[in-house]
Formats: C-alpha cells, sequence, structure tokens
C-alpha cells in the first residue's frame, strides 16, 4: 500500500511541477501580449485574480474570461510565432506582423487583410509561407 500512495504523491507533484513550468512560462511571454489580452492575462497570472472576479470588472461572464484566457494561454505556448521570431531573418517585417497578426492576436485572415491593407489572396499566401517556415523549423524549435 505504501508503494501505491508513494506513486500517487509522486504523481502529485510531477503535475504540480508541470503546472508550475507552464505558469512560468506564460509569465515569461507575457511581454508578447499587447492591449487587453495583456492586462487580462496579467490579471490571472501575475495578479492571481479568478475569472469570477475578473469577470466582475469586465461585466462579463465567467465562461468568457475562462474561454480566452485559454485561447491566450495556447497562442502564448504553441510557439508558432516564436519561431517566427527566431528566424526573422527568413521573414520580410510584414510577414512578422502577419504572423503576430494571426498567431498571437488570433484575427482572420479577412481581419489581418483589412488591418493590413492586403487582399485576402496576399495574405493566404504569406501564411502559407509562414506555416512552411514553421513547419521546416519545428524540429529545431523544439531543442530550446
Amino acid at each position: 500500500m505504501n508503494i501505491v500512495k508513494m506513486n500517487r504523491s509522486e504523481h502529485v507533484q510531477e503535475v504540480k511541477d508541470v503546472q508550475r513550468r507552464h505558469v512560468e512560462l506564460l509569465r515569461r511571454r507575457l511581454g508578447l501580449l499587447s492591449g487587453k489580452d495583456k492586462v487580462l492575462m496579467t490579471m490571472y497570472i501575475t495578479n492571481g485574480n479568478s475569472f469570477r472576479q475578473i469577470a466582475r470588472l469586465l461585466d462579463v461572464s465567467e465562461t468568457s474570461v475562462a474561454r480566452k484566457i485559454h485561447q491566450l494561454s495556447e497562442r502564448l505556448t504553441n510557439g508558432e510565432f516564436l519561431t517566427c521570431v527566431r528566424n526573422r531573418d527568413k521573414l520580410s517585417r510584414r510577414q512578422i506582423a502577419i504572423a503576430r497578426d494571426s498567431f498571437l492576436e488570433g484575427l482572420s485572415n479577412k481581419q489581418i487583410a483589412k488591418k493590413r491593407s492586403m487582399s485576402l489572396y496576399a495574405v493566404r499566401k504569406e501564411l502559407a509561407v509562414i506555416r512552411n517556415l514553421i513547419r521546416e523549423m519545428k524540429p529545431v524549435a523544439n531543442q530550446y
């Protein structure tokens, strides 16, 4: 029985370590965000506000806050934008801006086209180039 308890406690410790590393990663990458997204994540990660507290302040539902925080966390941890930044010598400034809009801000292609004064076709074409670079660099990005 002691073995089972020990394995369970080790498992709990491993889960806590993974969560701690995830939170630290999010803290380090908060600087990539801007505006409302940065404020929201700072309230949650740094200040430790609950979904309920944030929802009351913003006058929205807890579900909306939870969904937004989850989406932002996914964008910060998936590493697509960081891969672009690490390989910025292979991308133009415009492509980096499009990558930020798509991978960090979560804008649709149509929103990016409007923001960047581009055609939807041009945005799709640039994102295809960016995604190909990310695919090529994925094994390299996982080494860091």
